[in-house]
């Protein structure tokens, strides 16, 4: 007999396309293909609980069909009201049998409800993509603590959380922060989030950047990225920071760096990606030229003060489908992408498949280290080791056809004493 499944998205009749789309993007995804065939025959996760908020995409579908194969019970939630992919959320369901509660351009009080009705689930394990679970449970659901064997985090935003949740004895579980991977941030941020962003910025205005003056807030590795991607396509950037040494390497990259209070008088575009709130102020926008356009590509829609500026609007209007005209009391008018939210997700369909790959195989392999060191773990922040890392960059680099060299025998015992010198 059939299991008759509970779910909540937005058309089931959707699951066909949805379907596709996963299929074209494992395509692109040999990393995880491989650890997926091994899961299926070691079953890793036999007999566990999986409860995982992400964004519903297409990517992070090959990722939760991965970990099913490897005999979890699985259970998915939306990380963002914005960014779920409807198709895609309906084929898990229909074609792959993962309960999903998610619908694109749902309210905050029904995300808030995903996220505690797939808790119900009662995980072992847990994957998280900004800490809602992870907080939800500590704040809420603590009953469930006990079962869990701990927990993956995939972003710069979550591993904040974390991290203080760690700093004040509050984390009663393991977790294991995938964002400081190397074959994770320095390429799922860089180089995916640094073209997604542009992409969503492209598709919500189909504005020339070429001759724009482009502000980027932050400089880390996202925030790099998207400066990069800007510079190529002719724009002239900008780089806001507070850390001296990111700085001065923006600098040190050829940017121009000041304070956002100076950037704001002279930007065309200004994209934030720093993981802090209210990075742009209203006062910032209020002394922005008119006609600027206002991104966020930060995890949570705080970065732009969006609440503080709707004091200041006296019309709105929607120019295209994630695209508003905020019309301002000063006589003004600022154009916001997806309502302050993550544009590469909302106004675009996030990173490629080919750059996720490596992000979920350091997830999928994050989810067997938990399970491997169960009860070997103490309550803190965690790193897969480098030999991780290693091994997914030399898979990733067969799949795209690249030979590197080996180190002799004579090279590994120079590297290896102290002895040989001058």
């Amino acid at each position: 007999m059939q299991t008759v499944l509970n779910y909540e998205v937005k058309d089931i009749a959707l699951a066909e396309q949805g379907k596709k789309n996963i299929e074209w993007a494992q395509k692109d995804m040999p990393v995880l293909n491989s650890i997926r065939e091994r899961f299926k025959k070691e079953q890793p996760f036999k007999g566990l609980r999986l409860t995982a908020s992400v964004h519903v995409t297409k990517e992070t579908a090959a990722l939760c069909i991965a970990l099913k194969e490897g005999g979890a019970d699985a259970v998915l939630a939306a990380s963002n009201p914005l960014s779920t992919q409807d198709d895609v959320a309906a084929a898990l369901v229909k074609y792959y049998g993962i309960p999903v509660y998610a619908i694109a351009g749902e309210d905050s009080e029904t995300y808030h409800r995903h996220i505690e009705t797939v808790l119900d689930h009662k995980p072992n394990l847990v994957i998280d993509d900004g800490c809602d679970l992870v907080a939800t449970i500590h704040s809420k659901k603590r009953d469930l603590i006990p079962n869990i064997i701990g927990s993956c985090e995939e972003t710069t935003t979550g591993i904040i959380r974390l991290q203080a949740m760690q700093n004040e004895g509050k984390l009663e579980f393991p977790a294991l922060g995938v964002n400081n991977s190397l074959t994770k941030h320095m390429f799922d941020n860089r180089y995916g989030t640094g073209q997604s962003a542009l992409d969503g910025i492209i598709r919500a205005t189909n504005i020339l950047l070429a001759g724009k003056t482009f502000v980027v807030c932050g400089y880390g590795w996202c925030s790099r990225g998207a400066a990069t991607k800007a510079r190529g396509m002719g724009a002239n950037v900008i780089v806001t920071e507070v850390d001296p040494l990111k700085a001065l390497e923006a600098a040190m990259d050829g940017f121009r760096v000041m304070p956002i209070a100076q950037a704001s008088l002279i930007g065309d575009i200004f994209l934030s990606i720093t993981g802090d709130i209210n990075v742009i102020s209203v006062e910032n926008m209020l002394n922005m030229k008119s006609g600027a356009f206002v991104a966020n590509a930060g995890h949570f829609d705080v970065e732009v003060d969006i609440n503080g500026l709707k004091k200041h609007v006296v019309e709105y209007k929607n120019i295209r489908p994630t695209l508003d005209e905020w019309v301002l009391d000063n006589g003004k008018s600022i154009y916001v992408l997806a309502q302050g939210r993550l544009v590469n997700l909302v106004c675009a369909e996030g990173h490629p498949a080919s750059v996720m790959d490596m992000s979920f195989a350091n997830q999928a392999l994050g989810m067997e280290f938990i399970v491997k060191n169960q009860g070997k773990l103490e309550n803190k922040m965690y790193t897969l080791p480098r030999s991780v890392d290693e091994e997914i960059a030399k898979i990733k680099l067969v799949s795209m056809g690249i030979e590197i060299d080996t180190l002799t025998e004579e090279q590994k015992r120079y590297l290896n004493t102290w002895s040989e010198g001058t």
